[in-house]
């Protein structure tokens, strides 16, 4: 690793040998801190917060306690054509990791759209944003990690080597391999502005012909794309968002604020142009929880106001909606109300780009749910990175989709195919003669139906046979028995459709 120095006066500093040093002693220490917790009981993380739509214990007293594996560790400013990199904790959020690097002139190649999403998380996860047409999901930007095992080792994973096979099938496996304690992440170098353009669109036929495009292209009338997803306000009215990089307002006197009074989403609607600073557009979901927010009230303008404008984020939103799980005071004002109970639909879902409008018009005409979100994705090929110069070292393990099978097993998507990912996050109301998840299991066979895959971070109906088959269990299986030979991890069904 190399020292590097500051783009900007307010960088904070790192002190690289005291970073080092405290993480060293933490990786020294995990693994008897997991040796000594009771083996009656499966292992979890002894952490309060969870951007998981999951049921989840709130009692972390005997949990693991991985909260030391946390911050910026080294960073590698690279060159002009290397790619830097930086070596950063796995309970790092992107908000902190941002905070850290934008000030260098660099973020993340892919930051995920809420501020308290680890970067553990999103990688033994999922996480995507708008660059992701061209940046691929977060773990495609890692070049190696160190994860504890259900066993109880720390073993270094990379796409090549002893651990191939971990490195491969981690992704996705939500806990129920290991946890990443530290991870060597790809970087982009960041500007100090994003221009965006919301173009509109009559239909989704239309809008979805243009993401096409954009993929493919990446350009859009001539204009350099860098950044690009989309919100179906309905079946007529529909917008990308298309930003790029920039180094100056380009004639606006100061960047649009959208952490107060006005809100992100309905801008899409009123203005045709815009330009944020690079901070506020890569929080620009986080505000209003997308639209999630107004449930709360706090898109109304009076409520606006008296809001504090710092407890306008994201994790603020899912204490409420936490709250009301654990003692349902809603529902039981609605009952008392004579409403009927709801179903809570909460999905992000992968959908081929040549199914994607097939699938909208499905959910727009069965599912009573607007605005919904569209965000592309492309796995990214093994020689893609900064001045197109390979970005890692490629085994023949991770070179799987070149012969026609999926790189990541656990969520397959195929290198070469564009997809689109559509995220919808509300509630319907349960019909007379219907049961609670009856839509999400509808949409589960529409998903598998068109060819798509859904994210696992919420509410899953799946039976074994038909989770084994969509999840990669024939790759996942081997792996599991490997490095959690015992079980102290609860398995990705047992944590994915079971909730523990």
């Amino acid at each position: 690793m190399v020292t590097f120095s500051p783009v900007a006066p307010a960088a904070p500093a790192l002190d690289r040998a005291h970073a080092i040093a405290q993480h060293e002693q933490a990786l020294d220490t995990i693994g008897r801190a997991y040796a000594a917790l009771p083996h009656d009981r499966q292992v979890r993380l002894a952490k309060s917060t969870s951007n998981l739509f999951r049921a989840r214990s709130s009692d972390t007293s005997r949990g693991l306690d991985v909260s030391a594996f946390h911050g910026l560790i080294e960073l590698d400013a690279g060159s002009a054509t290397d790619t830097p990199t930086a070596r950063v904790g796995g309970m790092t959020t992107y908000e902190e990791l941002v905070d850290l690097l934008l000030p260098h002139g660099f973020v993340p190649l892919v930051v995920p759209q809420l501020r308290t999403i680890t970067i553990g998380g999103a990688v033994t996860g999922l996480g995507i944003e708008a660059s992701s047409f061209r940046n691929g999901l977060p773990h495609e930007s890692v070049r190696e990690m160190r994860i504890l095992t259900g066993a109880g080792e720390v073993v270094t994973a990379r796409p090549d080597g002893e651990h191939a096979t971990l490195f491969r099938t981690f992704p996705n496996s939500y806990g129920s391999l290991g946890y990443a304690l530290d991870l060597v992440i790809e970087l982009e170098r960041a500007k100090p502005y994003v221009h965006l353009r919301h173009v509109r669109f009559a239909s989704v036929d239309e809008m979805v012909a243009a993401v096409g495009t954009v993929m493919a292209e990446q350009r859009w009338e001539q204009e350099r794309v860098a950044f690009v997803d989309g919100v179906v306000f309905s079946a007529t009215e529909c917008y990308l968002s298309l930003g790029r990089w920039t180094d100056d307002l380009e004639g606006r006197t100061r960047p649009s604020d959208y952490t107060g009074q006005e809100v992100f989403y309905r801008s899409i609607q009123q203005r045709r142009t815009d330009v944020l600073t690079a901070h506020d557009y890569l929080w620009r979901w986080d505000t209003d929880w997308f639209w999630c927010s107004r449930a709360f009230g706090a898109q109304h303008p009076l409520v606006r106001r008296l809001w504090p404008k710092r407890l306008l984020r994201s994790d603020v939103y899912w204490k409420i909606v936490a709250f009301e799980q654990r003692h349902g005071v809603m529902a039981a004002i609605d009952r008392r109300r004579g409403r009927p109970a709801r179903e809570r639909v909460i999905q992000d879902v992968e959908i081929p780009l040549e199914r994607t409008a097939e699938f909208v018009s499905w959910f727009l005409h069965q599912v009573p749910i607007e605005p919904i979100w569209l965000c592309p994705i492309r796995l990214r090929e093994p020689d893609e990175g900064e001045g197109q110069q390979p970005t890692r070292p490629v085994s023949a393990e991770a070179m799987a989709g070149a012969a026609g099978e999926p790189p990541w097993p656990l969520y397959p998507l195929r290198r070469g195919e564009p997809y689109v990912n559509v995220g919808f996050w509300s509630t319907v109301a349960i019909e007379p003669g219907a049961a609670d998840g009856d839509v999400n299991r509808r949409i589960e066979h529409e998903v598998t139906r068109v060819g798509g895959h859904k994210s696992l971070y919420s509410d899953a109906y799946y039976d074994r046979a038909t989770f084994a088959a969509l999840y990669g269990d024939a790759a996942y299986q081997p792996v599991k028995h490997r490095y959690d030979p015992e079980g102290r991890l609860p398995s990705l069904y047992e944590k994915a459709v079971q909730a523990r």
